[in-house]
């Protein structure tokens, strides 16, 4: 159990540095910047995708419960669509809303929740496996990079300094070590047993951000060109998942 201890605080931590990426777009110019974004978002959304169908799924389907499983996954896919609707949880990926003065620190409290259920999600992988607990890991990892980039943006427009911006950030990335946390505590004694409705949540969180969030910001983008690139890229985030079986 030590051992998932640290796998597991070790990767929420990182998670939780990854909010100080946005000290990166001060020496970036916008357009780059804009060009970077549509690379990461498409790599993200093959990595959440391949981590769900190639690791999660597979992991809760060896326990035999499809039924169960099947109602996980519908409950879990509410969740989140009630977190986005009514929590104005953002994930931006540099486009924001107009009037953002006024939700910058609604922003602040849906990433807040948002990180904590990515620790909860973390935790509960690792307390299957290791390999399913890196792989979760990264995929969050790439997911957050273009989220807390658009976040960042978000804050500075809505009226915060810079330093003020990332400070504030990280104190909300932060409670991804309290997910973590109170997932170890909760499960104690459990690993090697999956925490099936944790992983039906990770599992229809990232399913949910992938189709709802994800895939139609890349739509957006038009020319066979840039969408022939998107589909690279979400073909080399599966296969980054998909290498990943190689540890297990």
């Amino acid at each position: 159990m030590t051992q998932i201890w640290i796998y597991s605080l070790v990767s929420v931590i990182i998670v939780s540095l990854i909010s100080l990426v946005g000290v990166f777009t001060l020496a970036v110019n916008r357009e780059k910047l804009q060009g970077w974004l549509l690379w990461l978002v498409s790599f993200s959304a093959g990595a959440l995708l391949g981590d769900v169908f190639l690791h999660i799924l597979p992991e809760m389907a060896e326990t035999g419960l499809t039924l169960r499983i099947g109602i996980y996954l519908l409950v879990g896919l509410l969740i989140f669509f009630v977190l986005e609707r009514f929590v104005l949880w953002q994930h931006t990926h540099g486009q924001h809303r107009e009037e953002v003065h006024s939700m910058t620190y609604m922003v602040l409290i849906g990433d807040g929740l948002h990180n904590l259920i990515d620790g909860m999600i973390i935790a509960a992988s690792f307390l299957v496996s290791i390999p399913l607990g890196i792989a979760t890991t990264l995929a969050v990892v790439f997911h957050e990079i273009p989220q807390e980039l658009g976040n960042f943006a978000i804050l500075v427009h809505g009226g915060f300094s810079k330093t003020k911006a990332l400070w504030y950030n990280f104190l909300s990335a932060l409670t991804a070590i309290i997910g973590a946390v109170i997932v170890l505590l909760l499960m104690r004694g459990t690993e090697g047993e999956p925490p099936i409705f944790l992983l039906a949540l990770a599992a229809s969180g990232f399913i949910y951000i992938a189709l709802t969030d994800i895939i139609p910001y890349l739509n957006k983008e038009k020319g066979i060109k840039k969408s022939v690139l998107q589909l690279i890229w979400v073909i080399l985030g599966a296969l980054v998942m998909a290498a990943l079986l190689l540890l297990e």
